[in-house]
């Protein structure tokens, strides 16, 4: 068995540059893909970015256990099926899962051997500069997601390694670092 790695941040802090990065350089990792039912942006994909799914479906999915960690924010529904980290890991492969803080907590409470990674701002004036940037979400959207990160930092503390990403390239060979540090 192989181990899982958790990382988390807050919405715009650039987690998915960072992962994108990280698995170009080390291909025997996988991204685990979660499934949302909020709607796909523009160059999403399918199956590769989320596994899109109504509200009804993932309710009886959360009814039926079939999620290992979820939560809910503005209003959509973001979680990880059992199956998917079960298949993986009994396949003996190295799993990266990109998800919400509070997934984490969860998933770090049924998984202890997970390694979890925050991933920080430089700072809160610069987060909202990059949310605004993407150009993505309306305001209303943006204030939410700028809401959540006093929780989202104090979560971070039951995280075993936070990372700045003040700089795309060293916060990807930080998470290098922690990560062959830790491989079992």
């Amino acid at each position: 068995m192989k181990r899982l790695y958790v990382i988390s941040g807050s919405s715009g802090v650039g987690k998915g540059t960072i992962i994108k990065e990280f698995l170009k350089r080390n291909p025997k990792y996988k991204l685990s893909v979660s499934s949302t039912t909020r709607k796909k942006r523009p160059g999403e994909k399918e199956g590769e970015n989320y596994y899109y799914i109504s509200k009804e479906e993932f309710e009886t999915g959360i009814t039926n256990g079939e999620f290992i960690e979820w939560a809910e924010f503005s209003g959509n529904y973001y979680g990880t099926r059992k199956s998917t980290i079960e298949d993986a890991l009994s396949r003996g492969e190295n799993l990266i899962l990109e998800i919400e803080t509070q997934g984490g907590q969860q998933i770090k409470k049924l998984l202890p051997d997970s390694v979890l990674i925050f991933i920080a701002p430089p700072s809160f004036e610069e987060l909202k500069k990059r949310l605004e940037g993407r150009k993505t979400e309306d305001e209303a959207t943006i204030q939410k997601r700028l809401s959540q990160v006093e929780r989202e930092k104090e979560s971070s503390k039951e995280y075993d390694y936070i990372v700045v990403n003040d700089e795309i390239e060293k916060a990807v060979k930080r998470i290098e670092e922690i990560i062959s540090q830790s491989a079992i």
